[in-house]
């Protein structure tokens, strides 16, 4: 009798040595997948359920197996949310290390200089990866969500490119790029030229966003910096267009006319001196470093070329300015020509 227990013991055990034997097999053996597949892991997946979607996907050869592999072991996972790529012919082990490692697919989205925050808002309502949670809030709302109630929201956004996990909020990525904005302003601020005409951080930011709708050449953002700040210090008008456009909001139509640049508002810098009252835009790096270190050469004046490449005619004198204006207007009308339009 004794004898025959100890065979069936040894039976058993020998069973048992098999089986883990097969559990560890199946756990550590290439997987079926031809080709990479993406998983989205919810909040809250139980491992059962993502290693069945994973089954389903072809990605897993059976999900019962890696289960009982795992309690053998004691292995209590926690699986972070996200998108996930499987490799091809990734084990059940590799799967199981990259669930946990939370090493998710990253999205991005990019913030565009010189964008406004409409249009950012905008950005972030059509991008899928994005949990919207700010639909149909007022600018207000959106601004004590990311907790910085009572600021108005242009220009204090950073424009770069984020990346970020599928399924981030919009008050999430906001948060960030209002963070990027505040170090990247205080740093320069810590770095300005001495004596400029701006008394504040925000002010700074405010010309910036003016420098960078007024021209999209690098080259160009100090030179004309210099010309604002210069017109600063002698209590002139700016008489920048983009400002008048801004507080025309809805209202503009395409194109200025006169009427646009007689018609006061807070925003119209021919008709009121000083910076406008907010930013315009949300300008990038280099034109928060061009409000901060202008190149002043005494230009008070700048005027597109219409030579095709965004470059600008820079003068000292109104003389010179009233010039290069008119050579400005001949050269739109010999393009007009050229193309078959009626000259204005």
């Amino acid at each position: 009798m004794a004898k025959s227990i100890a065979i069936l013991v040894l039976l058993m055990a020998a069973a048992a040595g098999g089986s883990y034997y097969w559990l560890q097999r199946e756990y550590l053996r290439p997987g079926p997948a031809a080709q990479a597949v993406r998983v989205d892991v919810e909040p809250g997946s139980t491992v059962r359920s993502v290693l069945s979607g994973l089954h389903e996907r072809g990605a897993l050869v059976a999900p019962r197996p890696v289960e009982l592999f795992l309690r053998l072991h004691g292995r209590q996972l926690k699986i972070k949310a996200g998108t996930y790529e499987i490799p091809a012919a990734a084990s059940a082990s590799d799967v199981i290390e990259l669930l946990q490692s939370g090493h998710v697919i990253l999205e991005a989205l990019t913030i565009v200089e010189g964008s406004t925050f409409a249009e950012l808002r905008r950005t972030l309502a059509s991008d899928p990866a994005v949990v919207a949670t700010l639909a149909g809030k007022s600018d207000a709302e959106v601004m004590t969500a990311i907790e910085h109630p009572d600021e108005f929201p242009e220009g204090r956004f950073f424009p770069d490119t984020y990346r970020f996990a599928a399924r981030t909020t919009d008050v999430e990525i906001l948060k960030l790029a209002y963070a990027s904005m505040q170090r990247v302003l205080t740093q320069a601020w810590s770095e300005r030229l001495p004596n400029l005409p701006l008394a504040t951080p925000y002010e700074a930011l405010i010309l910036a966003s003016v420098v960078e709708k007024e021209t999209g050449l690098a080259a160009e953002r100090p030179r004309i910096a210099g010309v604002f700040t210069a017109r600063l210090r002698l209590g002139m008008r700016l008489q920048s267009d983009p400002t008048v456009i801004y507080g025309l909001g809805e209202h503009y139509s395409g194109e200025l006319r006169t009427r646009d640049l007689t018609a006061d508002t807070p925003y119209n810098s021919y008709t009121r001196a000083g910076l406008p009252p907010t930013p315009i835009a949300l300008p990038g790096r280099e034109a928060i470093k061009a409000a901060l270190h202008p190149e002043e050469t005494g230009e008070l004046y700048f005027v597109a070329t219409a030579a095709g490449d965004g470059a600008h005619h820079f003068s000292k004198t109104l003389e010179e300015h009233n010039a290069a204006v008119k050579e400005y207007l001949q050269r739109l009308r010999r393009a007009a020509s050229a193309n078959g339009a009626r000259p204005q």
